[in-house]
């Protein structure tokens, strides 16, 4: 038989004689069967042997007579929607600038770092679903950023930090996305859109402010979107060559390796959404680097007469750049060439391969991968919808590295053709240092090319 729980001095059960003055105001058990008899509240008084006190409540909101549905709350509910292309709604709470914004969602694995991920190039094109519940209690600071601006479409995130606690911020987060014209929303079970994307595959939503428009128009702005096929490169790569000087702060160098490097080595890096701490990197192992748009000619960058050169990582899909890939086949066999995430996809093409688009892609800082040639396994930082299948790879090119999550291709090289290249960010910011020895590999690389031509 059901039972429900309610307060002793508020009944009167029928068949009992009452609530003696000695029950106190706690809670028994009553039956659902029995018949609950009417009774008052001086009754309640007297069977409880004191006077009734009716609390006074009082409400710091002025409310008219018989219209509840005016009171403004002291706080925001929901103001903003996340609406996926599968016609899930999800509500909440904005944060950052405000408007209108399609992109494909993806949902990154990082416990920290979130300010990286903001200034990665490579989230051009997206909204990034924080998995880690608990965003912006770090806030902002200027030495984090991995870029000048902040290229992703929007954040999603379940808890904005109220407060900012680190030595280094110097500004919030909301604060920050404000002035970068970023949108956020709070609030939502990231948790459940992330099985979602596991389930059904990155999906394109709409985040929107704008309560003007119905569930059903962003709905459709979402399903009229596609992210393949869009050069996203040319929107993130620079405009003129330049040269980068800065190399990793002696504070925070963490590799002997880098500290012992004596020689120099001239490196051309092409600017296809490069990361600062990928040059910081190269830097810091005794790179001159002039870095040059994803448009640059081959011509011209041979004429530099470089000692290597880096295809940067960079957003979307490798396929919708076929000027990039024409740029890594004129290239191929003439000076050492390390390749990095969308670089890594490029040489693929460039060598003959395809590409292929991934259900999720991967987006973390935590992602096993192993070096088959030693056995070696690193944990990487990585960020991609797209793959390179290397059954479609010609003789002579061996894969070096394996994704251990699904076994897709992590790395190759080939040697006849002075190349070689991994899918993820050696740089690893945010992330382990696992795989910075990747810079190491492709400096002896340089050096082994410099001592065969003299």
């Amino acid at each position: 038989m059901a039972t429900q729980l309610v307060p002793a001095a508020t009944i009167l059960l029928s068949g009992h004689v009452g609530v003696s003055s000695k029950t106190s105001l706690g809670f028994v058990r009553s039956s659902l069967s029995g018949n609950l008899l009417n009774f008052s509240r001086e009754k309640i008084s007297t069977a409880c042997g004191r006077t009734a006190i009716r609390p006074i409540v009082k409400c710091s909101v002025q409310v008219a007579e018989g219209n509840t549905t005016s009171v403004k709350r002291p706080y925001t509910t929901t103001d903003s929607r996340l609406v996926l292309e599968d016609g899930s709604i999800w509500r909440g709470k904005s944060f950052g600038a405000t408007g209108t914004q399609v992109a494909e969602v993806v949902f990154n694995t990082s416990m920290t770092g979130y300010q990286e991920i903001l200034t990665d190039p490579s989230y051009a094109g997206q909204f990034v679903v924080m998995t880690v519940p608990h965003i912006g209690n770090t806030g902002i600071n200027s030495g984090d950023e991995e870029s000048q601006e902040c290229f992703l479409g929007g954040l999603i995130i379940r808890t904005l930090s109220p407060t900012t606690s680190n030595w280094r911020a110097t500004e919030a987060l909301s604060d920050y996305l404000e002035k970068k014209n970023v949108m956020g929303i709070s609030d939502i079970d990231t948790r459940a859109i992330t099985r979602r994307l596991r389930q059904d595959g990155s999906l394109v939503g709409v985040l929107t402010t704008d309560s003007s428009l119905s569930d059903e128009d962003v709905l459709q702005m979402a399903r009229n979107w596609s992210i393949v096929g869009k050069d996203l490169i040319s929107g993130v790569s620079c405009k003129e060559p330049y040269e980068w000087k800065d190399s990793t702060g002696e504070d925070w160098e963490f590799s002997k390796a880098a500290g012992a490097a004596s020689d120099t080595f001239n490196v051309v890096a092409y600017d296809f959404g490069v990361k600062h701490n990928i040059l910081r990197r190269l830097a810091s192992y005794g790179c001159k680097i002039t870095v040059v748009p994803s448009t640059w000619p081959a011509s011209e960058v041979l004429k530099l007469n470089p000692d290597g050169i880096l295809f940067s990582n960079g957003p979307g899909d490798p396929s919708a750049v076929p000027y990039a890939v024409e740029t890594v086949r004129d290239i191929l066999g003439q000076v050492p060439v390390f390749g990095i995430c969308m670089g890594h996809q490029l040489l693929g093409q460039a060598l003959g391969g395809k590409t292929f688009k991934m259900k999720f892609g991967h987006h973390g800082g935590n992602h096993p991968v192993r070096h088959l040639p030693t056995g070696r396994v690193e944990i990487s930082s990585q960020n991609h919808n797209y793959a390179v299948d290397p059954a479609t790879l010609p003789e002579g090119v061996e894969v070096t590295h394996i994704n251990l999550n699904d076994g897709t291709c992590a790395g190759l090289t080939f040697p006849a053709m002075k190349v070689m290249s991994i899918q993820y960010h050696p740089e690893s910011s945010p992330g382990p240092h696992d795989a910075d020895p990747a810079f190491y590999d492709f400096v002896q690389m340089m050096k082994n090319n410099k001592q065969g031509q003299s």
